[in-house]
């Protein structure tokens, strides 16, 4: 019997041989269509209804039709354009594709739409028992579905895993559930080529040769894709995509491709376009090394540029320098970053030299020495140092091979290095971007690095510094648990006789707390605060020195003692009250005038429909260029006199990477929003199961100001901005969002690739990521899941100044420095299973770009610091929290104002 497709809107459609391919329309699709989004977010459906129109003139068969945008309400906007669609019969004459990664909005759209629709998509991700009754659903309201290669484990992005994925789906469709097989359409996923990352260059075969099996091996079914996600890499040059997906289609319909989600109004001919632009887009689909030699990517890059502006056009660059001797153009790629020919520039150096080593120690050497004076008089910037390493790793990876083959048939000498310098994020924590850039620029400086990465615990530091003999050790951190970390790091060096110089960095650390709580555990060696990278080289030079040492070892001693007689001082000068009395100037709001909002929800919602290129609006810049160590505020750093031609060059590669991560989708965020109905209990928070508040869930400890204050001003604790018992319906929110665990593979890449200022910056994007995504939630929050300000207009760069009501304090910040709540917060939320983030023994929240927290709404609510606690508020607070006083000493040890109890042990013990 012949089984063919049938769908239908007003007139009935058909898909029978003589119809080759099916063009469904994607530009009424807000994740697709930034003018759609925006017309959608505006609410102006009559002209979004013109977007559908053109879309069917241009002859769109079938029109997919996605609401999945953070700032609107996608199933009522499904509801609402599917019915205004109704009426409008040019439009609905053809079947509709309802777009969503929500049921619920899939759902709304099938009770709402007329004839037989598409459901686009369903998939296994959730694992079978969610697929059957997805796909019983879609039977029920005789709707055909879309199938993503998609399961428990993720994207199919190879040939046997789109297969695989496809099989298991069809049968459980067809032969367990008796779905029509004509009405299963599989999207074995279209992922961008010609990315510059060796993985991808198969993603285009792999998609066709996917398309072949199903059409063979799983009869009736159909195939689609996104043929745009093909020529993400080429944003912006709209030539070089439309030619990239009419050469992709012409191959993949061969193979029997019969439907795709295109822009109808823009598809080349095939036979029309440019022929050496044709050849080289498919080189590049096909994977192919094109004739005129180099890599598909290459080729198409250089040809795309003849194409940019719609017509061929030959990009003017000034190559005078090419003409320079080898050594010139060695230290000019150096100083300027340039990768493009330092493979041929290195392979010309070593053919001129006796030695490949000759070349490291000659003219790489003298060249990155200019990036070093140049670095160090303030005339170039971290960025382009990083960029500078990059292109000595390269170049040291063309010599390597031969000085390998030099020592086994020579026994030659190895490179001699300034000396060797052991880096670790120590254990629990697992940020380390700083640490690699102060990495590179000490090895910009000939320093050899044996990078241990993060969460090192300290007995693997101190066996590979035995191990490898190295001349210093490094440490970094960025959470507060991690400064107890060191100290006892320190205390290990001490007792197993070390006596090298312990490095002590990151953003937690500080001059006062390396003086006061480091150095005095490691007499044998010389702890050392490094404030940033420009400064670790000078630093590492002095204490490797033989000549400076001992002079620069005596200072940094008598400056230490200086500075932790005087933190001594300043804290005996403070005067700080018992916790009575503390509590009795606690802050008092008005709640007779005050009247909680209740959320619109309480307990727990993952948050999965982000879109990239809305959280990229979100981010606040400023961060990120204190990363690279550019002092300055976003935009006005651009234009800084001194270091605004470096900035900006990095906001353009950053600018580049953030269109790559969106538009090939590097990060999949994901998120967590919880909230239930709260009162203060005294310096606690109590939470409640349900809004008659007779059962407790759980309970938020926080602590209480001590320093004496002036005037009217309070001591406060975060419990006072809720309403205690009796005086109101209050609630408490609280959040984990995450960038993804991605950014950890990719920078890994890229370091494989020696591009280690790739790895840094992906990294980088990732933290502004999870910090634009809690500013996104926390707006979302307010307006709609909790609704206080529903009201609120922000743009997203006035929410940097934090102009809003209400705050988001998370644990382990100084108004609760307690980074243990984070266990409660994550229990509440379920945040590993939700969102995939982790606490570490230490409490440091895996994927590193992650953001948790609170959400306290009261509009007289503030951000504070705690400061200093006492004796016995710590005692208080450990027996509200059922724990042991010397535990809640080591968790708040930052912020103690007297020797710990184990500390006490000890000197009574000596």
């Amino acid at each position: 019997m012949t089984r063919y497709l049938r769908l239908s809107g007003l007139e009935p459609f058909v898909l029978t041989p003589d119809i080759p391919f099916v063009n469904v329309g994607e530009r009424t699709n807000v994740t697709g269509s930034a003018r759609f989004r925006k017309l959608i977010v505006n609410r102006d459906f009559a002209t979004a209804l013109d977007v559908a129109r053109d879309q069917v003139e241009n002859g769109a068969q079938i029109i997919d039709i996605n609401m999945d945008e953070g700032l609107i309400d996608s199933k009522q906007a499904m509801v609402e354009y599917l019915n205004l669609i109704a009426s409008e019969p040019d439009i609905a004459r053809v079947p509709i594709m309802i777009d969503s990664s929500k049921w619920e909005v899939i759902e709304a759209g099938l009770q709402c739409v007329q004839g037989k629709p598409v459901v686009n998509s369903i998939s296994l991700k959730e694992g079978e028992d969610a697929f059957r009754h997805h796909a019983g659903l879609c039977l029920a309201y005789g709707a055909a579905v879309v199938v993503m290669a998609f399961d428990e484990t993720g994207q199919a992005d190879t040939f046997e895993r789109k297969t695989e994925i496809c099989a298991r789906a069809y049968r459980i469709l067809v032969d367990e559930m008796g779905f029509p097989p004509e009405d299963i359409i599989f999207d074995p996923n279209v992922f961008a080529v010609a990315t510059g990352i060796e993985e991808h260059d198969n993603y285009g075969v792999d998609f066709i040769e996917a398309t072949r099996w199903i059409r063979k091996n799983l009869p009736h079914a159909h195939i689609s894709g996104g043929v745009s996600n093909l020529s993400f890499s080429f944003r912006g040059n709209e030539p070089v995509r439309e030619a990239m997906h009419a050469v992709f289609l012409y191959h993949a319909i061969q193979a029997g491709m019969d439907m795709g989600i295109v822009n109808a109004g823009q598809l080349a001919v095939y036979d029309q376009i440019d022929p050496d632009l044709r050849e080289a887009c498919e080189d590049v689909v096909l994977n192919r090394t094109p004739k005129s030699g180099g890599t598909a990517t290459e080729n198409l890059l250089d040809v795309a540029e003849r194409f940019r502006g719609g017509k061929r056009e030959e990009k003017v660059r000034d190559l005078a320098w090419r003409e320079w001797s080898v050594e010139k153009r060695l230290e000019h790629a150096l100083v300027n970053g340039i990768t493009e020919f330092i493979e041929e520039d290195t392979e010309a150096a070593r053919l001129a030299a006796e030695r490949p080593l000759h070349v490291i120690e000659g003219p790489l050497m003298a060249g990155m020495n200019v990036v070093g004076d140049l670095f160090g008089a303030g005339k170039m910037f971290l960025p382009q140092v990083v960029k500078s390493a990059r292109v000595m790793k390269q170049a040291v990876a063309v010599l390597l091979p031969y000085m390998e083959e030099e020592k086994r048939q020579n026994g030659g000498e190895g490179r001699q290095s300034a000396g060797k310098v052991l880096m670790a994020t120590v254990k629990g924590d697992v940020h380390d971007i700083g640490k690699n850039i102060v990495g590179v620029v000490l090895a910009c400086n000939n320093y050899e690095i044996v990078d241990l990465g993060v969460m090192v615990p300290p007995q693997k530091i101190l066996e590979v510094a035995r191990e490898e003999k190295v001349d210093i050790i490094g440490l970094s951190g960025l959470i507060t648990p991690s400064l107890d970390e060191m100290v006892h790091l320190a205390s290990e060096m001490e007792r197993e006789n070390f006596d090298i110089p312990l490095l002590i960095g990151g953003a937690t650390t500080s001059r006062v707390h390396t003086a006061v709580k480091i150095a005095p555990r490691y007499n044998r060696g010389q702890a050392v605060y490094v404030t940033d990278a420009s400064r670790a080289v000078g630093v590492v030079g002095a204490l490797l020195s033989p000549t400076q040492k001992p002079d620069y070892v005596a200072g940094i001693q008598a400056e230490y003692a200086d500075v932790a007689e005087n933190h001594e001082r300043s804290e005996r000068a403070k005067n700080r009250l018992p916790l009575a009395k503390a509590r009795s100037n606690a802050l008092q709001l008005d709640w007779g005038a005050y009247s909680p909002v209740a959320p619109a929800f309480t307990g727990t919602r993952v948050i999965e429909d982000w879109d990239l290129a809305e959280i990229a609006r979100y981010i606040d810049w400023t961060p990120f260029f204190h990363t690279w160590e550019m002092r300055g505020t976003y935009p006005k750093i651009l234009e800084d006199e001194k270091k605004g031609e470096a900035a900006r060059a990095l906001f353009a590669d950053a600018q580049e990477m953030l269109e790559k991560i969106i538009s090939e989708r590097w990060f999949n965020p994901r998120a967590v929003v919880g909230f239930w109905p709260a009162n203060a209990t005294g310096d606690d928070i109590t939470l409640y199961t349900g809004e008659d508040r007779s059962t407790e869930l759980a309970m938020l400890h926080t602590l209480r100001q001590q320093t004496s204050k002036r005037g009217d001003r309070r001591n406060v604790a975060l419990s006072d901005f809720v309403a205690p018992e009796g005086k109101g319906a209050d609630h408490v929110g609280g959040f984990v969002v995450t960038a993804g665990p991605e950014e950890i593979e990719i920078a890994e890449r890229m370091d494989k690739a020696n591009d280690n200022y790739g790895a840094i910056l992906v990294k980088a994007l990732a933290d502004r990521f999870a910090e634009a995504m809690a500013e996104m939630l926390h707006e979302r929050t307010r307006r709609e899941f909790w609704g206080y300000a529903k009201d609120e207009t922000f743009d997203p760069q006035e929410l940097i100044s934090e102009p809003y009501a209400g705050i988001r304090p998370a644990p382990g910040y100084p108004a609760q420095p307690d980074h243990t709540e984070k266990r409660t917060l994550f229990e509440l939320l379920d945040a590993e299973a939700a969102a995939g983030v982790q606490l570490t023994e230490s409490m440091a929240m895996w994927p590193g770009s992650s953001v948790s927290g609170l959400y306290i709404a009261h509009p007289e609510s503030y951000y504070f610091g705690v400061g200093r606690v006492e004796e016995d508020q710590v005692a208080d607070y450990a027996a509200r929290k059922g724990m042991d006083v010397e535990e809640a000493e080591r968790w708040l040890a930052p912020v103690l104002n007297y020797i710990p109890s184990a500390n006490k042990k000890k000197q009574a013990a000596a």
